[in-house]
């Protein structure tokens, strides 16, 4: 369950072509230590703080081995995007291989550098990603795909820097794979009990569990027989 941080990214807010918006989605690697607060890297800024960053979502990790398997998906429709598809492209503070939705789970702390980091929650692709990228179905595939990444909120402050090794300490929730998670939340209509089961997962986000739990009253609603 080891790995290493291969790259460390942070991004001041640019606007956003086409219309402009202002986002930080656009990030280039650090050399050397950056330090870690509770709110995330320093230097790095989101645009929409209703959406992202946050304590919830500090810190944004991508596999990088992701980039291959996406890149192999849009090479007919998109060949240009082969080339663009690299480590940082997507906005992520931190990349590495080695770690992925499947092999991580809800809750899982790790040590990274002097810092200890808990996974709070899957990432959620959105439009922006369709934007920079100039390929539309993009967000949709990565989420079809679960090729999501995740955030960590901080536990410990501390710096990070590539090379650093990334040690699993704790695991809550062994059984909660971020995987799973993400196939439940993109399901048409998952069972309840699975969506009860994740929401009490230990250390994930809180406004994550009530949506789960939300989701799963109106299910249970809609397959109970009249009076």
């Amino acid at each position: 369950m080891n790995s290493r941080i291969d790259s460390v990214f942070v991004g001041s807010l640019r606007p956003l072509p086409p219309e402009g918006q202002r986002s930080g989605i656009f990030k280039t690697p650090v050399s050397g230590p950056v330090a870690v607060g509770l709110e995330g890297l320093a230097g790095d800024a989101q645009g929409d703080r209703r959406v992202h960053g946050g304590p919830e979502k500090a810190v944004h990790y991508f596999p990088a081995e992701h980039y291959e398997r996406l890149a192999a998906l849009v090479a007919a429709a998109e060949p240009a995007l082969v080339d663009i598809l690299k480590p940082g492209v997507l906005g992520e503070n931190l990349s590495g291989s080695g770690l992925t939705e499947a092999t991580v789970c809800i809750g899982d702390v790790f040590a990274v550098g002097t810092c200890r980091l808990q996974v709070s929650q899957p990432r959620q692709p959105c439009w922006k990603i369709n934007h920079k990228l100039g390929h539309p179905p993009m967000s949709r595939l990565i989420a079809d795909e679960g090729c999501t990444g995740w955030y960590f909120r901080v536990l410990t402050e501390g710096v990070i820097a590539a090379g650093d090794a990334i040690e699993l300490l704790d695991r809550p929730a062994p059984d909660m794979s971020l995987a799973r998670l993400w196939t439940a939340s993109e399901a048409h209509r998952p069972a309840p009990d699975e969506l009860h089961l994740l929401a009490a997962a230990a250390g994930l986000n809180p406004a994550w569990a009530k949506r789960l739990r939300e989701r799963a009253a109106w299910l249970t609603n809609q397959s109970a027989p009249p009076c």
